[in-house]
């Protein structure tokens, strides 16, 4: 648990605490993602990709990738003195998907992160975050190597609903990462007013 600092006479400030997902396909960024931001040691999983999994890890279009998170990333950043994200990281392989579950247990929301190389590895991601009916907001990577799209050809392309926010990210950059955590806070925030309204009618 973290402790905010408090003035002399006023207890310490305790931060409210919300769980956001990093969700996408193998090599999209999402441990970069996590580390861009976090103000803690990253923990992360990570292990060697070796010869065995290679009939099972598509690496085109990130040939580069040496390494794959086996079970999470975590990490931690304080937006405010009373707010605190803690960020976990799925793994991006359909072999650890039945850790998604786990993972996913009292989350606020999600990010999916997109690359465009490799649009199709995020359908997985936008499925089951909508099957379960966790707001999500999806966050297209701008690789370098990495054709660029109008957000309303990607929006299409993944077949998302109006409401659900569609942004560009550099996953290496700190205030670019913020600004998805902020929006992906406020989004599920509107989704949990709107289930309250829902619910009093």
């Amino acid at each position: 648990m973290i402790f905010g600092r408090s003035e002399r006479g006023k207890p310490p400030v305790e931060p409210v605490t919300l769980k956001i997902l990093v969700a996408g396909g193998f090599g999209v960024g999402k441990t970069t993602l996590v580390g861009a931001v976090s103000e803690i040691r990253p923990l992360r999983t990570e292990e060697l990709l070796t010869e065995a999994g290679r009939p099972v890890d598509d690496v085109r279009g990130v040939e580069g990738k040496h390494t794959t998170t086996v079970a999470m990333d975590f990490g931690r950043i304080t937006l405010r003195e009373d707010l605190a994200l803690y960020l976990f990281g799925t793994p991006g392989q359909e072999r650890f998907w039945f850790m998604w579950d786990e993972l996913s247990e009292g989350a606020l929301g999600a990010v999916v992160l997109a690359d465009t190389r490799r649009l199709e590895d995020c359908f997985a991601a936008v499925d089951y975050f909508e099957r379960r009916s966790i707001p999500f907001l999806v966050a297209v990577n701008c690789f370098e190597v990495a054709a660029r799209y109008p957000v309303d050809t990607v929006r299409q392309a993944l077949d998302l609903d109006d409401h659900v926010p569609l942004l560009l990210c550099d996953a290496r950059e700190r205030e670019s990462v913020k600004e998805v955590l902020i929006e992906v806070v406020q989004h599920a925030m509107a989704h949990a007013a709107d289930r309250r309204r829902a619910a009093t009618i």
